[in-house]
């Protein structure tokens, strides 16, 4: 098995917190109706369209005109966007910055619109930490697809076999796996960092 000298991140979810409901939980005042509207509404299929390249004024008035009951709801998805951003991941900076040192290559790949990155690439500073990112906004596909990991490689250079990648999407983590990469499903940063030690002897 080749040694592992590179790890790329997810970062909606691993390195940053992100999460509709610091929106939608105080709008709705209802579980039932909030957890409706995400299931339903703006739902991850519909996210990953603006995840895509779609450009967020399309994306809202195409499901305003679809459910015109939920548009105001609907709108609020790109209005109020920048609050459904948490703090950086307990943990993951030191993470990183020890992987660093013991000179390891760390990357991000991640789902992300291109309109709404810019404003998230500035505000926290642990993405400074990272050799490149890949966003999936700016190359027009998502995880799972195996195109945009294979992409993250050829860009930078990096063999599947001498990489691992981190993220809290099963799916996405099977999608790495299955073009070459070793693949941790995250959840908190103490975990990855025992799974780094004792499934792939990274000593962090």
């Amino acid at each position: 098995m080749a040694d592992i000298k590179n790890i790329i991140f997810d970062l909606g979810g691993v390195l940053v917190d992100w999460n509709p409901r610091y929106v939608f939980d105080p709008y709705f005042s209802n579980t039932q109706r909030c957890n409706f509207f995400l299931e339903n509404i703006c739902n991850d299929e519909w996210r990953l369209a603006t995840d895509c390249g779609k450009p967020f004024r399309q994306a809202v008035e195409e499901r305003s005109a679809e459910y015109p009951e939920w548009s105001t709801p609907i709108s609020l998805f790109a209005e109020k966007w920048k609050s459904m951003l948490g703090p950086q991941i307990s943990g993951m900076a030191e993470l990183i910055t020890d992987l660093k040192l013991k000179h390891y290559h760390v990357y991000g790949l991640t789902n992300w619109s291109d309109e709404t990155f810019p404003y998230a690439r500035f505000q926290y500073k642990i993405f400074d930490l990272l050799e490149g990112i890949v966003i999936s906004g700016e190359e027009r596909m998502v995880k799972p697809d195996p195109r945009i990991y294979t992409l993250l490689l050829d860009r930078y250079n990096l063999k599947a076999e001498e990489s691992l990648f981190v993220d809290d999407s099963e799916k996405n983590v099977l999608g790495a796996e299955n073009v070459g990469m070793k693949a941790i499903l995250f959840s908190d940063a103490g975990k990855l960092r025992r799974d780094l030690n004792n499934r792939f002897d990274i000593p962090v």
